[in-house]
């Protein structure tokens, strides 16, 4: 019988629970589009093509965090080459931070004009750049903290 591999849990744990906090934001911006697009677009009631072209502005802010994850996994994953992987992810971590309190602290559209959106475009790339950078850092720090008999069994999806 063979026996089973130690893995560091701890870690293993913290590494899911990041990512999954990384993409809860991802998602609460996607189910608030409405929202959003209220608060942060501009919105003529008497026009009824308002609305939508508010909800596609959202979208397409939405749609910008997912073009800056590829951007984010290779310029993190050099830095976290460079500096080491933790440091990486303590980048990551307040990347993200910085990136909600961005879009809860901006003000609407009513109060600022065009900054509300522009702000909320700003958080998303920063969101998106930080989201493409988590998984595949956190994946090497976990294979590099892992005993070296179960690095092969640490890593995600085996």
């Amino acid at each position: 019988m063979q026996q089973a591999h130690k893995v560091p849990v701890r870690n293993l744990a913290a590494a899911v629970i990041g990512n999954a906090l990384e993409w809860y934001d991802f998602l609460v911006f996607a189910f608030m589009t409405p929202i959003i697009a209220q608060l942060f677009f501009p919105v003529d009631p008497s026009a009824s093509s308002s609305d939508l072209n508010a909800i596609l502005m959202t979208t397409a802010i939405f749609g910008v965090g997912f073009l800056m994850r590829p951007v984010g996994g290779i310029v993190l994953g050099l830095y976290g080459d460079r500096h080491g992987r933790k440091a990486a992810m303590v980048l990551i971590t307040s990347l993200m931070a910085v990136s909600m309190a961005i879009i809860t602290f901006a003000p609407t559209y009513q109060a600022a004009g065009i900054l509300a959106p522009l702000l909320i475009l700003i958080a998303r790339l920063v969101q998106g750049f930080s989201a493409g950078g988590e998984f595949g850092t956190a994946t090497a720090l976990l294979i590099e903290m892992a005993p070296v008999k179960s690095a092969a069994f640490t890593a995600p999806g085996r």
